[in-house]
């Protein structure tokens, strides 16, 4: 009954969150509120404790969570920036490691090496969600936004494989470069292909055994969804692979699924929805969770130490601030040489050669929070040795990493507003194309009227054949004045045209507000029940929220 009570206690938490952030006189981003309201729930008066389980935390939050973000991610920009992603996720972690690792060694003597190296590793994985509360949506230029986000989902993987083996250095004394080396490639090559693989069984499966290409219920084939990143994570575990990529690469097959892409209008709708609200509410469950953490780890151990002395408070902030210096000057110092190279790269190339901009390498330097997997890593440090002697410096190496994830949190909300007010986003880059994708889909549908009225109007008397006639100029119409909306760049659309379309949102907006409105007073006058109500009020909101869409879309 307790842990019954506990997770309402936890949602409830969820929602005041999300709530809350739009009531606060001033404008805090959300995943600061949530840790905020963890904390307060730790207030010895309320009792909520909960127990932070590395194990279920890693099983039952982090698959879905990046299973949405990699189903989520553009492909495309993704394989772009790969070698972008690829030098932040891996070489900057193993520089990370092994740098930072050397430098925790040498600041606190009583952390022995490989436990330094230990606390690097869970300290290297940077968290997106958390960047993207900060930030707030469209802040971040997407160019930038979308190797961050990349490297968010790669480093999670590169920096528990790490841990893993300074664990195994620290519990056996033994570490072998080139094993771990070779350890790792098989380790991050088996998580990606059994995630991959799940996601296309799932697929091949859907199609033929659960109707999800058919009309009918997609119930069914959405909540298979949500074990698929379940599925992928414990599979590649249970063979010693990778379950972190293995639930990214999962999330990033399901956009070649069927379900996807091919099922009815009814199941992606549903997907979507459920997907929506599952991030909503583990990602505040995680938030909240590492509040709850931070007043057993943080203020136990700087009340313990002012107890024995100011000086000893003074010396574990002392770790905090310089771990956490160390970490934003190796990372620079990588983001800068990154782009230098690049720059050379291209002048050699014959283009415009440019010095790294010191704005935006500032802004990805700061957009380096940490997050819960860095609170579960550094907890999943085992507490003995094999002979059972305590391990020397995990205490001080969990205040340590809790403390750079509060101020790495704190760094950002302070830091990025100000780096990025005044910065010009530039044009959408994806504007042109999506220009393109209306027009063409626009004429294709001009097509597929003109067809099908030919067809049915084949065999139709004179009467008939002009009825359907006027029909099909009707539906047509919408599409040729969708097209008269979207002329070229160097043609642009009429005033008057774009006056007619904005004439014509703002009726169908009011029109559909007015139906909702009498559905809403036939239910209450008891002249529909509730089923009727509930299906013609989901016609409404689909419709309304197509409209949105694209109106959100042309502004």
């Amino acid at each position: 009954m307790e842990i019954v009570f506990t997770v309402l206690i936890l949602l409830l938490a969820v929602a005041v969150s999300g709530v809350g952030v739009r009531v606060l006189p001033f404008k805090l981003p959300l995943p600061l509120v949530q840790i905020a309201l963890g904390a307060l729930l730790a207030w010895p008066r309320l009792g909520l404790h909960v127990t932070f389980d590395p194990e279920i935390f890693m099983m039952l939050f982090i698959p879905p969570l990046l299973f949405a973000d990699g189903w989520r991610i553009p492909k495309r920009e993704f394989f772009m920036a790969r070698r972008s992603i690829l030098l932040l996720a891996l070489g900057l972690v193993f520089m990370t490691v092994l740098a930072v690792g050397y430098f925790v060694h040498a600041l606190v003597p009583e952390i022995s090496l490989p436990v330094a190296f230990a606390l690097a590793a869970v300290l290297s994985p940077t968290d997106a969600v958390a960047l993207t509360g900060i930030a707030g949506k469209n802040r971040i230029p997407a160019n930038l936004m979308h190797i961050l986000e990349g490297e968010a989902l790669m480093n999670d993987a590169s920096g528990l494989v790490a841990l893993k083996f300074a664990i195994a250095a620290a519990l056996t004394g033994v570490f072998s470069l080139r094993d771990a080396s070779v350890s790792f490639v098989i380790i991050a090559l088996g998580g990606l292909a059994t995630g991959a693989a799940v996601s296309w069984l799932f697929g091949f499966a859907s199609a033929r055994f659960l109707s999800v290409t058919e009309e009918g219920d997609p119930a069914p084939g959405v909540v298979m969804t949500l074990l698929i990143p379940f599925a992928a994570y414990l599979f590649a575990e249970h063979f010693g692979w990778s379950g972190i990529l293995a639930a990214v690469a999962a999330g990033m097959m399901m956009n070649y699924t069927s379900i996807a892409n091919a099922g009815p209008v009814s199941a992606r709708v549903r997907a979507n929805s459920t997907w929506t609200m599952i991030e909503f509410v583990f990602n505040g469950m995680v938030f909240i969770l590492l509040g709850l953490q931070f007043p057993h780890i943080l203020g136990r151990a700087l009340i313990d130490a002012h107890e024995t002395s100011n000086e000893q408070m003074a010396r574990l902030i002392g770790y905090i601030a310089a771990v956490a210096l160390a970490l934003y000057a190796l990372r620079f110092v990588w983001v800068w040489l990154l782009r230098w190279f690049a720059s050379r790269g291209a002048a050699k190339q014959g283009m415009s050669s440019a010095v790294p901009g010191l704005r935006t390498v500032t802004v990805t330097t700061v957009a380096g929070v940490r997050g819960a997997v860095t609170m579960a890593g550094v907890l999943s440090l085992p507490e003995a040795l094999p002979n059972g002697v305590p391990l020397p410096g995990r205490d001080l190496a969990i205040f340590i990493a809790s403390g750079v994830i509060l101020a790495s949190l704190l760094i950002a909300v302070i830091g990025l507003p100000l780096l990025l007010r005044g910065w010009r986003r530039g044009r959408d880059p994806n504007a042109a194309e999506e220009r393109l994708a209306r027009k063409l889909a626009a004429q294709a549908a001009i097509r597929a009227i003109d067809g099908l009225h030919e067809t049915a109007s084949a065999d139709l008397d004179e009467s008939a054949f002009a009825y359907a006639a006027d029909v099909a100029a009707r539906v047509m119409d919408i599409y040729r004045r969708r097209l008269a909306t979207l002329g070229d760049e160097a043609t642009a659309p009429s005033e008057q045209a774009r006056r007619a379309e904005a004439l014509e949102f703002q009726m169908k907006l009011a029109a559909m507000r007015a139906e909702r409105a009498v559905l809403l007073a036939l239910r209450n006058e008891q002249k529909i029940n509730d089923e009727t109500l509930n299906k013609l009020m989901r016609e409404v909101d689909l419709s309304e929220t197509a409209l949105i869409t694209r109106g959100v879309a042309r502004a």
